[in-house]
């Protein structure tokens, strides 16, 4: 089973104003509402793949029932942990000649939550997928990814983390099964600004060395690069195409390369997969499906090369 781990989950109210005035009365001409989060995110593209998962997170006040209803909806399993103080955020997104975003705070979270979270983390088993995706909110120890991947150790579970800087660099020596930073995030963990594919590679391979067994990093527009854990180094342009909305891409190529891995067990199909999968979101009003990954797949004008091993 996968297990996606959302802190601080949202409804994304996104509002379309052709000409956003400040500090005026402006009227929306097109409004979504939609459950948000990054594992939120990798739960809804995997329904769409046809696997299975199960969200977990900590919810809060009507807007987390809301939340947690619109979820099921969709088909999603969800194990929510309902905490008393606050409300689950609403994020504002306004798009007009330039897009603009509010984002709630979330409720407050404590120490017995997150001991009704860990106990809940504890029943994972043997061969589960567990991915820990974004921030943590303000009320949470910095150090929570790390006590998950140190409670978890030893059990055999695949453990895969989209974060940045310290909550990145502080679970690598628990060996994580897959990071997935983009290319300016892998730039800010060095101190350097990455300006071509073969600088990414580099600071990939460093990641590896400190501990991560594969190494994903996507590039938006310039596709992606991948290290595994078997020493491949494999690159990919993105895929053509309109690009009509970017929330969400990273969290569907994460998503992506889990269905293809479980599907052959193969890093290169994976990476394949997980690169179309993010490119079929960004090409999309809403998440990738299935049917989208595929042609992207087939026809996305498109090829993954492989490099020199990772010595």
């Amino acid at each position: 089973m996968i297990y996606t781990l959302t802190k601080n989950p949202s409804l994304d109210y996104i509002v379309t104003v052709p000409e956003f005035s400040l500090g005026m009365v402006n009227r929306t001409t097109d409004e979504i509402l939609y459950p948000g989060g990054k594992g939120i995110n990798v739960s809804l593209v995997l329904k769409n793949l046809g696997i299975e998962s199960t969200a977990i997170g900590f919810t809060a006040g009507f807007t987390g029932e809301e939340l947690t209803k619109r979820l099921r909806e969709d088909g999603i399993c969800t194990e929510f942990i309902q905490v008393k103080e606050g409300l689950t955020r609403i994020n504002v997104k306004v798009r007009s000649e330039r897009e603009s975003e509010i984002n709630g705070k979330g409720p407050m979270i404590n120490k017995e939550d997150l001991a009704v979270l860990f106990s809940c983390l504890d029943r994972l088993q043997e061969n589960d997928i567990l991915v820990l995706g974004g921030s943590v909110p303000v009320s949470v120890p910095s150090t929570l990814y790390m006590e998950i991947m140190k409670n978890l150790r030893g059990r055999n579970i695949k453990i895969v983390v989209d974060a940045t800087k310290d909550l990145l660099l502080n679970v690598l020596e628990y060996n994580p099964f897959l990071i997935k930073p983009n290319n300016h995030e892998l730039g800010e963990i060095f101190g350097r600004k990455l300006m071509t594919k073969t600088e990414v590679i580099e600071y990939a391979c460093k990641l590896k060395a400190m501990g991560a067994q594969n190494v994903l990093v996507s590039m938006a527009g310039d596709g992606a690069v991948m290290v595994t854990e078997n020493g491949e180094v494999y690159e990919a342009a993105a895929p053509k195409g309109i690009v009509k909305n970017s929330v969400g891409a990273g969290d569907s190529m994460v998503a992506g390369f889990l269905a293809g891995y479980l599907n052959k067990e193969d890093y290169r199909e994976a990476f394949k997969m997980g690169v179309c999968t993010g490119s079929a979101s960004a090409f999309s009003d809403g998440m990738a499906r299935l049917e989208e990954v595929l042609d992207l797949m087939k026809n996305g004008c498109f090829d993954v090369k492989a490099l020199l091993r990772d010595k």
